[in-house]
């Protein structure tokens, strides 16, 4: 067996140290990647209970369905894991739906990320006026 020259003598664990700051530095980066598809899910969840919120509101709105409009918004938000911020009527007869819902960002349970819920807007009404077909 050989014996290192002593220049290099001083070198020695370099390697260690290397390997423990790229593997710290890789779950680091995991950890990222984590939060960003979690923040990503949370908002896509947060979209769909806001958009089915605001379609069930319009159809109790429109007398499509029995119910208060605003009711059932939270009702259907709660069922899709989410919670109903503000439902507002509008339009002339109050037939068009603006709903707001949050749903919370669970990261790792113990992990208190910057942002703590994502947003869903969404707003539905009767459909419009059908367009004249071009002569």
């Amino acid at each position: 067996m050989t014996s290192r020259p002593a220049r290099f003598a001083r070198d020695r664990g370099a390697g260690t140290v290397l390997a423990a700051g790229v593997a710290l530095m890789l779950c680091i980066l995991l950890a990222a990647i984590a939060l960003a598809v979690q923040a990503s899910a949370a908002s896509s969840r947060a979209a769909k209970a806001a958009d089915l919120a605001a379609l069930a509101a319009a159809d109790a709105a429109w007398g499509l369905i029995d119910g208060e409009p605003c009711l059932l918004a939270a009702d259907v938000a709660r069922k899709h894991g989410a919670s109903l911020l503000e439902c507002r009527r509008t339009g002339p007869a109050g037939h068009v739906v603006d709903i707001d819902v949050s749903v919370p960002l669970q990261v790792f349970g113990w992990l208190d990320p910057p942002w703590q819920a994502a947003k869903g807007v969404s707003r539905a009404g009767p459909p419009g006026p059908l367009p004249q077909p071009v002569r």
